[in-house]
């Protein structure tokens, strides 16, 4: 008796190979198309202006209403402008320029020391009321400088200190958000080990911030140095309501006196002059950044990560 057997297909069950996804490479940066786009958008909003300005820097005033905003105009009249810029109205702008460097000088440098001596000591000092310091520092970061700007004119009315110097120089020497990014960067940059071995070979209080501390500061300094000096560069609501006087007034409160004169009867109309002042306004600062930019990229990033 023959038997057959009937063979069945046999099925494939090996199973199916996924294709490996691509691993990220540790140290290079995952693209992003939604903020690679943020990121166009903003360099757009932040260059467009710039360009603006350097392109009517170089027209005469004729020149700003006959052509295009964005494009120049057939009469290359920078240099003129500059060198009108600094004579006009007897030199006016040179010493504006100089009342600000005077207010920056004094202003953001007395912040940004006050703010490095104080955040040094918070940062390593312990002493009773130090949270109660905390709180008003912090509570003063959240106050808006405007609110306090008539309450400061208000006093030092009756100080007898409006219409000078010291009107600008002095509210500008308090900066809590200086105050508390020195106090964030001394409590990680200086190792208290440090500071310890410093005092037991001998050394006094004063020599250890100099010759350990300090050096080891350098990075938040020149960070609370730049932001202090772009506020005070760019203020311009407390000289608006201190100064009267037009010899102390600094280069963004000139340059707004020098636009409003289109307004009034029988004034000049120097909008070349005023968007050539504000070109040269801006020069120093973007040379500040530029030059201090790896110190200041390093000051932020202090801190952000605790080992």
């Amino acid at each position: 008796m023959s038997t057959s057997v009937t063979a069945s297909p046999v099925k494939n069950t090996a199973p199916r190979l996924r294709t490996p996804r691509k691993k990220h490479t540790p140290g290079k940066p995952k693209r992003n198309v939604l903020l690679t786009v943020l990121m166009a958008l903003m360099a757009v909003y932040t260059v467009v202006p710039l360009i603006w300005l350097v392109i009517n820097a170089t027209k005469t005033q004729s020149g700003l209403a006959d052509s295009n905003g964005l494009w120049f105009a057939h009469d290359f009249a920078l240099w003129d402008n500059i060198r009108t810029t600094f004579t006009y109205h007897d030199g006016i702008f040179g010493r504006w320029l100089l009342n600000t460097l005077l207010y920056v000088v004094l202003g953001a440098g007395g912040a940004t020391l006050l703010a490095v001596l104080g955040g040094y000591a918070l940062a390593k000092f312990q002493f009773p009321g130090k949270r109660a310091i905390f709180a008003v520092v912090i509570g003063a970061v959240a106050v808006p400088a405007t609110a306090l700007a008539v309450p400061t004119f208000l006093m030092f009315s009756k100080m007898g200190l409006t219409d000078t110097p010291w009107a600008v120089i002095i509210p500008s020497l308090v900066s809590p958000f200086g105050l508390y990014l020195m106090w964030v960067f001394a409590a990680e940059a200086i190792p208290t080990e440090l500071l310890e071995a410093a005092r037991m070979d001998g050394a006094s209080e004063v020599r250890t911030f100099f010759q350990v501390a300090l050096p080891l500061l350098a990075p938040g300094i020149v960070t609370v140095l730049l932001f202090t000096t772009v506020a005070t560069w760019n203020n311009y609501f407390l000289p608006l309501i201190m100064l009267k006087d037009p010899d102390w007034y600094p280069l963004t409160l000139g340059l707004s006196a020098w636009s409003s004169q289109a307004q009034t009867i029988g004034g000049d109309v120097i909008f070349n002059l005023v968007i050539t002042g504000s070109l040269l306004t801006i020069l120093p600062l973007i040379a500040a950044f530029l030059f201090l930019q790896k110190y200041w990229q390093s000051g932020l990033a202090a801190g952000s990560v605790k080992e």
